[in-house]
């Protein structure tokens, strides 16, 4: 649980918060006893693999899960408790989400400018022609050529490049005092992704709203977060200020996470770093860490407890055998002489050139 000493200052504040889907085989627990705070001005980046939780989350915190769920725990937006309310009035005036797929999220049978210009009427009351005048303005902002042609086409005229900008005016065009960019850039090329990210920073530094990004890729947050918290199975592995996460890694899957990511300096055919198995059963899960089926520094204890969160100032990290530490690079070579770990993953040859 994260120790908030000023809490007026966050504009989203989570303690301890819990999300369950009720299943024919129980409870799926998908986000695991998350805390976080995050302040007008600031980017967090939630990083993690598919099933991590991350996208939950932050449907979660929007209210838009479906209803055979249970939540408990405290989400608090500009001091206001969320859980177990219903969150609609902040819809279209304080929080905003741009979802992974433009094409399932714009209404296919209705013009891209009515799509923006109607929540801008609906909300802030605009006429028909300041609406218009207005979606122009940030169609314009968004970097979308012809703006004033573009009003008139539909989904499928557009790129996808194109279709998620749009997805972007809709979330600006009410000023939300918070958004929520899930996986935004999943389907563009790579060109296309860095000018999405770099605008959305960019917007969010002049307009102090408060953002969070959801991504699987640590390279995406780089440069583009004040802080990152990873998750995996529901749970927050760690979450530190980004230039202490890269510098200072303490989490196994964080490092797993960075070291699977292709590095633009490798030799040709280089091979791949992938993190081995797969995620844990969020209805019936590991007793100890969820993670310590995949980790290479996985001893008897991590499948037995699971690690409390440890506080180091700024820096968050759930683990017995923290990267970097006498335990870690003790546990990591014991496991490397015996050629697997406690969970019996098996350590392979670290040769990458093939």
């Amino acid at each position: 649980m994260l120790q908030e000493t000023e809490t007026t200052e966050k504009i989203l504040l989570l303690d301890d918060y819990h999300v369950g889907f009720r299943t024919d085989g129980g409870l799926a627990k998908a986000v695991d006893g998350v805390s976080f705070g995050l302040e007008r001005g600031t980017t967090l980046a939630i990083v993690g693999e598919s099933g991590s939780g991350k996208t939950v989350l932050n449907r979660g915190i929007m209210g838009l899960l479906s209803s055979n769920i249970i939540e408990r725990g405290s989400v608090k937006f500009q001091g206001e408790e969320l859980v177990n309310t219903d969150r609609q009035k902040f819809w279209g005036k304080k929080m905003a989400m741009i979802f992974q797929d433009p094409m399932t999220s714009l209404n296919p049978v209705m013009k891209v400018g009515k799509q923006v210009s109607e929540p801008l009427r609906l909300h802030q009351g605009m006429s028909k022609k300041e609406a218009r005048k207005r979606t122009v303005e940030l169609f314009t902002l968004v970097g979308i050529p012809e703006p004033a042609k573009r009003f008139d086409e539909y989904p499928h005229q557009l790129s996808g490049g194109m279709r998620q900008r749009v997805m972007i005016s809709i979330a600006l065009a009410i000023e939300p005092d918070l958004l929520i960019a899930d996986e935004p850039t999943t389907s563009l090329d790579v060109t296309v992704q860095k000018y999405i990210l770099d605008l959305l920073v960019d917007i969010q530094a002049e307009s102090e709203m408060a953002m969070i990004i959801i991504t699987h890729d640590l390279g995406v947050a780089r440069g583009r977060a004040d802080e990152i918290m990873v998750m995996y199975g529901g749970r927050v592995m760690e979450h530190a200020p980004a230039e202490t996460l890269f510098t200072n890694m303490a989490h196994p899957y964080t490092a797993a996470l960075l070291s699977s990511i292709p590095k633009i300096n490798d030799p040709k055919h280089t091979r791949l770093t992938p993190i081995e198995g797969f995620p844990p059963d969020i209805i019936e899960g590991p007793i100890g860490c969820k993670f310590a089926a995949r980790c290479e520094y996985a001893q008897k204890l991590c499948l037995e407890e699971s690690p409390a969160m440890t506080d180091n100032g700024s820096h968050l990290f759930a683990c017995h055998y923290p990267v970097g530490t006498d335990a870690g690079n003790e546990a990591l070579e014991t496991n490397r002489k015996q050629g697997h770990t406690a969970s019996g993953l098996q350590i392979k040859s670290k040769e990458k050139v093939i």
